[in-house]
């Protein structure tokens, strides 16, 4: 069997990838050094300098997350927020970026802060809304249109396949945040995404023991080139150990999405009946306005996120958060453990986010465990 007929969830499982050293060791070789020797003649003919931008063990990891995404190449980041940050700073002063109204908050404040004083003009649309998107673009003006897919935390759909074309034809980029799809569910860069962002903190590394991000582009072009030089120029590297660490998580990926998925899906059909709820947004139910595209775009499950608007309001919903015990009141998500967050609080002024709303990341547990424990809070 050649490299290129093995399926993905063996890859990771074994952790391969086509640069394979001739080392007996079932668990990959973690590489520590931070600088490499010279030939004698002062070429570098491993490719391999100084840790910054080289590091064999970061660059296994980024070659099997490539293969993942079906991309070409992909970068690893010391946290999520580092490799999102560094897409908009490969742009120049002045270049219009369209992002959605709902997205991963921190970064949506970042980008109507930091960003405009580097010179970028944000637009923030509604991005299951196809005409708003449409008529948001700037033909050779906008450069880029940033979507996440389901997006945090009300789970709306974006049509990655349209927004793709209306980008292209306004001479823009397309970039998905997949972070709660994961490869294993939807892969962007085949439905017409340029680049795809993980936060690899959450189900690529699933332990919640990691703080990465990645980046995964279609074509090393020259804004990828771009985004390549300014990771390096500024430091913006995931190191070797919590590379190491990383790839661990991964090589369960598909098994722990996969049961996440079943599992939130049993927990959202529960609640969708349940009297002390006013309304459960998971894209798989098919009460959700993003069903049947989620049903197109994400195949083989609809995600291990959900959440919960319970009636009574903000202090309801908090109220029930404090009487959980197995739901662990943390932020993040996409771990082995569940986890539950009043998201509002979180957020804070100038949230889209209902005060009623709770936000459920779906572990690995006994599914019928979680539903007992929520039941009880819900009761009291």
């Amino acid at each position: 069997m050649t490299f290129s007929e093995i399926n993905p969830e063996t890859l990771l499982a074994q952790a391969l990838d086509d640069h394979q050293s001739h080392a007996d060791g079932i668990v990959p070789a973690l590489h520590l050094s931070t600088t490499f020797i010279r030939d004698d003649d002062n070429e570098y003919r491993s490719g391999l300098v100084y840790a910054r931008p080289h590091n064999p063990t970061t660059q296994h990891v980024e070659r099997i997350l490539a293969r993942l995404e079906q991309g070409q190449e992909a970068f690893l980041f010391g946290s999520g927020m580092a490799a999102a940050t560094t897409v908009f700073l490969a742009l120049k002063p002045g270049d219009h970026v369209i992002a959605p109204v709902v997205m991963y908050w921190f970064l949506r404040k970042w980008l109507a802060g930091r960003a405009s004083q580097w010179g970028l003009d944000v637009s923030f649309v509604a991005m299951e809304d196809i005409d708003a998107v449409k008529a948001a673009i700037r033909p050779g003006i906008t450069r880029l249109i940033w979507v996440e897919t389901p997006a945090n935390p009300l789970w709306g759909l974006t049509d990655i396949r349209r927004v793709a074309d209306l980008a292209h034809a306004a001479g823009a980029k397309l970039a998905v945040d997949s972070t709660v799809a994961t490869p294993v569910l939807t892969q962007a860069l085949t439905l017409g995404a340029d680049i795809v962002m993980h936060s690899a903190t959450k189900y690529l590394n699933g332990h919640s023991d990691v703080l990465a991000g990645a980046l995964v582009t279609k074509d090393a072009d020259d804004f990828w080139q771009a985004i390549r030089q300014i990771r390096t120029d500024l430091g913006a590297v995931l190191s070797p150990r919590d590379a190491a660490q990383l790839l661990r998580g991964m090589r369960t990926l598909h098994l722990r999405v996969r049961e996440s998925c079943r599992s939130a899906m049993t927990i959202a059909l529960h609640y969708s009946r349940h009297p002390a709820i006013a309304e459960v947004l998971y894209p798989g139910l098919k009460t959700h306005p993003g069903h049947e595209l989620a049903s197109q775009q994400m195949i083989g499950g609809y995600g291990g996120m959900l959440s919960i608007r319970v009636k009574g309001g903000a202090v309801a919903a908090i109220r029930v958060a404090a009487k959980l015990q197995l739901w662990k009141r943390a932020t993040s998500l996409g771990g082995v453990e569940s986890l539950v967050e009043h998201r509002a609080s979180m957020e804070g002024p100038g949230t889209p986010v209902p005060d009623d709303l709770l936000r459920l990341s779906v572990g690995i547990e006994n599914c019928h465990d979680l539903i007992a424990d929520l039941d009880r809070a819900l009761a009291v």
